[in-house]
């Protein structure tokens, strides 16, 4: 099973954020190569992160929660992401609203893009 670790440093975050980006009206996705070791083999390095514009803790929450559990389910699904990438997806609040469902294909068409 694949382990999502999170970048901790400010710098890493700055690193990631100058590099490659793809929007949507639900998420905004960061990408680079990795460049730090994970601590295990097979984990992917991945940030979520919500503006406290989006509303409180429970919604900005839920939201994390969504975005999560498509990234968890885009691992199973073989090469949908590609682990050689660290990633930092930033939130918006239209996907508070929207359905799991409709947001896991959208997901999996924006990280298709960082492969090549």
């Amino acid at each position: 099973m694949v382990k999502l670790e999170s970048l901790k440093k400010s710098d890493q975050f700055r690193k990631v954020l100058k590099e490659k980006k793809i929007h949507t009206d639900y998420f905004s996705i960061f990408a680079s190569k990795n460049f730090f070791k994970p601590k295990y083999k097979s984990s992917l390095i991945i940030s979520f992160v919500m503006k406290k514009k989006i509303g409180n803790a429970v919604k900005r929450n839920k939201i994390r929660r969504k975005l999560k559990a498509n990234v968890q389910k885009l691992l199973k699904k073989k090469g949908a992401i590609n682990m050689d990438n660290t990633y930092i997806v930033f939130g918006k609040s239209n996907a508070y609203t929207q359905k799991q469902n409709v947001l896991l294909p959208l997901m999996e068409k924006s990280f298709s893009k960082f492969k090549k």
